[in-house]
Parts: C-alpha cells; sequence; structure tokens
C-alpha cells in the first residue's frame, strides 16, 4: 500500500516549467478569472476567506462539452510546486462546470460556461501562487486553457510609496517604487533566501519586476529603497475601444461590413503618441470587461465581430529592427504571431486583426528589438513614457520556511500612482 500511495503523489507532481496564461483550444474564446462581480477586479482572494472568484468563457464549438477544472500550485517563479495535489487541495481534487448556456441572438455562435470558485467542495488549502487548469472529460492531457490567480494570506506589514527616480534620464519618464515589509512574527532567519518580492505594473506578468535583494535590513524590518531598483516604463494612458454596440459605431470605429455569417469592424487608425505631451484621462489599465447595449445579457447574447487593428509609425516608416505588437489583457500579453502587427508597405501602417466579444477594451501597441530573445518590450517609440502616467502597482511577498518545498504569498499591497491606494 505504501508503494501505490507513494506513486501516486508522485503521478501527482508536474514537472514541466513556468506556467503562463495560455489558451490550447482554438475553439476557445474570452476567456475571464476575476473577483467575483467586477470583471476588472484581478483575481486575487485570502486563504479561508469569503471573496470568491468568477471563470468565464465560450467555446465557439457551439455545442455542449464536459469542461473540468482543478487547481495547480506553484512557486513564486510559477513553476509547480514539489507537492501533491492532496498537499493543497482539500476535497475533490478536480470540478465539473455544469453552468452554461447556448447562444441566443448572435451571428457567430457559441456555448458561454460559468463557474463560481473556489468550490465549497475543492479548495486550496495553502497561499500561493495558483495554475486554474481547464481540461476536457476530466482528462490533464486535453487541456483547454490555463489561467493564473492568487491566494493571499495576510502575515507581514507592507508600506510602498512612488517616487520620481533621482537619474535625470529617467526622471521624466519613469516611475519608481520604494518597499519596506515588516515580517511580524515570520520566523525569518535568512531573509535573503526566504523572502522574496515581485512587484507588477498594471497587473502584468511579462513586466513584472522580482529577484530584488533588500537594501538594507534589520530585525523584522526589510527596505528596498537603492535608485535603480523597481523603476518601471510610465507609458501613456491606455487606448480604449468601445465595442458594446456593433451597428451604433463609436467613434473609434471607421466602419464596418455587416453580413449574414458575420460582422467585420475596421478601427480608425491608431498614431504614433511617442512625441505628444502627457494628458490624462480615465482609462481601464490594459483590463477589458464584456458589455452589450444591444441585447439582455452579455454572456450569452452578446455577439463576436472581427476587428481590424492599424497602427501609424512615425513617418509612415517600419522600424528597420523591431517588432510591434498589440498589447493587453485582450491579447493575454502574449508577444507571438498572432499578436504581431504585420506591416503593409502600400499603407505605411501596421496591421493586425482579433476575434472581439461585445464590451470595453483598453489596449496599446508596444515593440521589441528583434534580435533580443527575451522579448522586453518598449513603450518609448509607440506611446511614449511619463512621470505622470496612472498606472496600478501589485506589490507580492513570499516567503518560503526553512527546507520548504513551495512558497507562501504572505501579503500584499496595491498602489495607484494618482491617488496613493
Amino acid at each position: 500500500m505504501k508503494i501505490i500511495i507513494a506513486l501516486f503523489c508522485f503521478a501527482s507532481f508536474h514537472c514541466y516549467g513556468q506556467i503562463n496564461d495560455s489558451v490550447y483550444s482554438p475553439s476557445i474564446k474570452t476567456v475571464q478569472l476575476f473577483v467575483s462581480g467586477n470583471q476588472l477586479a484581478y483575481p486575487l482572494i485570502s486563504l479561508n476567506g469569503k471573496n470568491m472568484l468568477e471563470l468565464s468563457f465560450d467555446d465557439l464549438d457551439a455545442n455542449v462539452k464536459s469542461y473540468f477544472y482543478t487547481y495547480q500550485l506553484c512557486d513564486e517563479n510559477w513553476e509547480p510546486a514539489i507537492l501533491s495535489d492532496l498537499d493543497f487541495i482539500q476535497g475533490f481534487t478536480q470540478m465539473r462546470i455544469s453552468d452554461y448556456q447556448l447562444s441566443s441572438l448572435a451571428l457567430n455562435k457559441y456555448t458561454h460556461y460559468h463557474a463560481v470558485l473556489p468550490n465549497s467542495n475543492c479548495l486550496p488549502t495553502k497561499s500561493g501562487n495558483y495554475i486554474l487548469k481547464v481540461y476536457l472529460n476530466g482528462d490533464t492531457s486535453q487541456l483547454a486553457f490555463t489561467r493564473r490567480f492568487l491566494v493571499t494570506d495576510d502575515k507581514v506589514n507592507i508600506a510602498v510609496q512612488f517616487l520620481q527616480p533621482l537619474d535625470p534620464q529617467y526622471s521624466r519618464t519613469q516611475q519608481k517604487l520604494q518597499i519596506d515589509v515588516n515580517t511580524r512574527t515570520l520566523n525569518v532567519v535568512n531573509p535573503m533566501q526566504q523572502i522574496k518580492l515581485c512587484v507588477l505594473q498594471n497587473y502584468s506578468w511579462g513586466t513584472a519586476i522580482d529577484n530584488i535583494q533588500p537594501t538594507f535590513y534589520s530585525g523584522n524590518n526589510l527596505q528596498y529603497n537603492r535608485d535603480d531598483d523597481f523603476i518601471f516604463q510610465g507609458g501613456m494612458e491606455w487606448r480604449w475601444l468601445d465595442l458594446q454596440a456593433f451597428h451604433y459605431q463609436s467613434d473609434r470605429v471607421d466602419h464596418g461590413v455587416y453580413n449574414k455569417t458575420g460582422t467585420e469592424l475596421f478601427l480608425k487608425i491608431d498614431k504614433d503618441r511617442s512625441l505628444l505631451p502627457y494628458y490624462n484621462y480615465k482609462d481601464y489599465n490594459g483590463f477589458y470587461f464584456i458589455q452589450t447595449t444591444e441585447s439582455f445579457d452579455p454572456n450569452w447574447q452578446s455577439d463576436y465581430a472581427t476587428v481590424h487593428f492599424s497602427f501609424m509609425p512615425a513617418g509612415n516608416q517600419p522600424y528597420p529592427d523591431k517588432d510591434v505588437y498589440l498589447i493587453g489583457q485582450l491579447t493575454d500579453y502574449k508577444l507571438n504571431d498572432s499578436t504581431k502587427m504585420k506591416y503593409n508597405p502600400s499603407k505605411g501602417l501596421y496591421e493586425t486583426a482579433l476575434f472581439l466579444k461585445q464590451g470595453v477594451y483598453s489596449y496599446c501597441y508596444a515593440t521589441t528589438e528583434k534580435d533580443d530573445p527575451s522579448k522586453k518590450i518598449s513603450f518609448a517609440f509607440t506611446e511614449g513614457n511619463h512621470l505622470e502616467t496612472e498606472n496600478d502597482y501589485l506589490v507580492l511577498v513570499y516567503y518560503r520556511d526553512l527546507g520548504g518545498r513551495y512558497d507562501q504569498l504572505v501579503g500584499y499591497a496595491r498602489l495607484n500612482t494618482l491617488t496613493g491606494g
């Protein structure tokens, strides 16, 4: 019996690398995971707390399938923790998604699926980074998509400040954070190894800054205040797109093509903003929400359209050594062929198209160096960078016991550069 148990636990380990938000099935669209009741809230919940998450997605095959979900606990680098599922899930290790609705009114047929989690019969028992895995027929090898979410357990105090960088080269274009952490009652013997920080700008993991050592620590206090630590591009306020109605076109839509099988929308040309002065307006910092003014329930009565984006570089000339990407939650912040803009020499524009559901979207354009394998993005050539830009920051603090096999998420703090909250 001991041998059987050992084999089962070993099979539960998922020995592969870093896991991202990814969609593996071409029929899956509009995957959302958010704090219940707020599509613009990042999926972060408290261990043993009352807040819940909502999962929502569409299957364009438009039939009824048997989808299941489970959780995978990861370390602070988003690599699977060396633990059995039974070590971090209480109850059943997988749950079937039984709430679904066939689309109505939409030209593009689909099946809408919805779940509220954690389910009382399938609960995460440890704090940390989690992957939600959704798959077919109870078979994890038939993976449809993955989504990251966070489970926190408040064990530290965090103070974070927004500062202007001291380096004159960055003082008007970048944003800096200064962070203090008090570990309170945690048994921290070696803070350099046991405490890890990660900071997200606008909840994007692609530009996260981590692996920063404290400048100073004494007792329970750790300070992160070096001049060149936690410095982010300021960017510009995000561009926006209102697709709540396809026939009543918003001022960002140039024209539409409508037929019996679907809709194509061509947006007005987005121009290079890199040399423009900063101006403030309300945006959604890369997020989107599904909403329609043309029907009652946006989840299963909204339609889809092929939406054409175009970006005009300075002088209508291509960047000789750079790739241009469409960035935001609408592309999962992916840097791949599906999100890379293609230069059209006859128009002097970068172009791409996405299949989007009715809603309100925020997005921007970024470049990467063609010979840079890390694909570090820059807003300097497309949007511009400004100290004054409104951005949201999320500070995450991880702790690992000496000899521990996973990283606890022991605290978080949010900061908005305009409100300070």
